[in-house]
């Protein structure tokens, strides 16, 4: 009887030991991934491409920005592509651990988000518009009752609606979807940060940003975002890569690999949360 009492007490000591073991990995497992939400439309910043196997991969300043920052935290990025005015949502749902893609601070995304601090300040906005009627946009009152474009959920469609006056703002979720809707003449300009516009005007003889642009102002920086309050404590260790990154003036490798991939990156559909 004696020996039956000990063999089962063995036999409860291991199954618990392998139920905490088991507990322990799958922590481990999830400790161990950092996910990143981004909007993969907005080359150099984010983007997609064929890789050398034939897979789609992830590509851009800001997925190399988020790959150095899980490096330095002991973590695996993990890449998910949505589109920019979910991506915010999301992050609240606790979908990802951080957002970075190309998102500047305002008063109404800290009401949902903390941000780390500034990591890129990119060139300023432009206004984007065929080569054909570049003369016609001189000044930013000349796009008073033109059509233009701008991005669901960005300070760029602020701008559309606070400095061209008169303008008619037309929000679109994707950038490509933007620039094929200018080539088409389905609208008379976009409005993009600084580096998308000088890559889509480098790549398309049809587009050239306007001399208007000059008249909108500074950039602003990007940041990091994560979940108000910082629930899972990850803006010290963000904060920490982003000093280590500055000082190693780690952004010039990222620009140029990016620049690189100018010639094969591709125009992608982000997925919208259910």
């Amino acid at each position: 009887m004696k020996k039956f009492i000990s063999l089962l007490l063995a036999m409860l000591l291991v199954a618990s030991l392998a139920a905490c073991g088991s507990k322990t990995d799958d922590n481990n497992g999830k400790d161990n991934t950092l996910v990143m939400g981004t909007s993969a439309d907005y080359a150099p910043f984010e983007f997609m491409y064929k890789g050398e196997n034939g897979t789609m991969q992830y590509g851009g300043i800001d997925v190399s920005v988020g790959q150095y920052i899980a490096e330095n935290m002991g973590k695996e990025l993990k890449v998910e592509n949505m589109a920019f005015d979910y991506l915010l949502p999301a992050l609240v749902k606790g979908d990802f651990d951080i957002v970075i893609s190309a998102m500047e601070v305002d008063e109404k995304r800290l009401q949902s988000a903390d941000f780390s601090d500034p990591y890129y300040t990119d060139l300023p906005p432009a206004i984007l518009v065929k080569a054909s009627n570049a003369a016609s946009y001189k000044t930013l009152a000349d796009f008073a009752g033109k059509s233009v474009a701008a991005q669901t959920g960005t300070t760029k469609l602020d701008i559309v609606n606070d400095q061209l006056t008169g303008a008619n703002a037309v929000p679109l979720q994707l950038v490509t979807d933007m620039v094929n809707e200018l080539v088409n003449g389905k609208v008379d300009a976009i409005v993009v940060d600084g580096a998308v516009a000088k890559q889509y005007a480098e790549t398309n003889k049809d587009l050239v940003i306007a001399d208007a642009s000059s008249e909108l102002g500074a950039a602003q920086p990007y940041c990091v975002a994560v979940a108000k309050g910082d629930p899972k404590g990850l803006l010290p260790a963000i904060n920490a890569a982003i000093a280590k990154m500055n000082e190693e003036n780690k952004l010039e490798s990222f620009i140029s690999a990016a620049d690189a991939l100018k010639d094969v990156w591709q125009e992608v559909t982000a997925e919208n949360p259910s």
